[in-house]
Formats: C-alpha cells, sequence, structure tokens
C-alpha cells in the first residue's frame, strides 16, 4: 500500500496507544463527572471501568456482563 509523499503511516502500537490514551482520558472525565455528583469516587470507578469491561487490574479479561446488554438472541415469542 502506497502513501502519499510527506505522509506517514503510523504503525499498530500508536493507533493502540492512542485508542487506550483516548478511553482513558474519557473514563477519567466520566468519573470526575460523577464524583461531582456525589457518587463516591471508588464506586464511580468501579461503575465506569464495569462499562469498560475491565477489571480493577486493568487486564483484557470481560468483566460480569453488562445487564443492559442483550446476551442471547431472543425473539418475542421466546420472551412470552
Amino acid at each position: 500500500m502506497a502513501t502519499a509523499p510527506g505522509k506517514r503511516s503510523a504503525t499498530v502500537e500508536e493507533v493502540l496507544a492512542a485508542i487506550e490514551a483516548a478511553r482513558d482520558k474519557v473514563m477519567a472525565d466520566e468519573i470526575k463527572s460523577l464524583t461531582k455528583l456525589g457518587i463516591p469516587e471508588a464506586m464511580a470507578y468501579q461503575m465506569i471501568s464495569s462499562r469498560f469491561h475491565q477489571g480493577k487490574s486493568g487486564g483484557t479479561e470481560e468483566a460480569e456482563p453488562d445487564p443492559f446488554e442483550a446476551t442471547t438472541n431472543n425473539s418475542w415469542d421466546e420472551i412470552g
């Protein structure tokens, strides 16, 4: 794949680092917003990290599933 003169393509590591930095900033902003609402910081961190499917270790393994996400493909016939 050729690039235009003067343009440099980013490496996979650079892209991943940028994504992680953006995610960390969004998480920090959300935690700050929740603490302004009176939620303790530890609780706010737990809420936000579960949304981003991260454990406190920061690993990539999934935390408990989000109750608002569909985990099965139930049709209305199966539900009723």
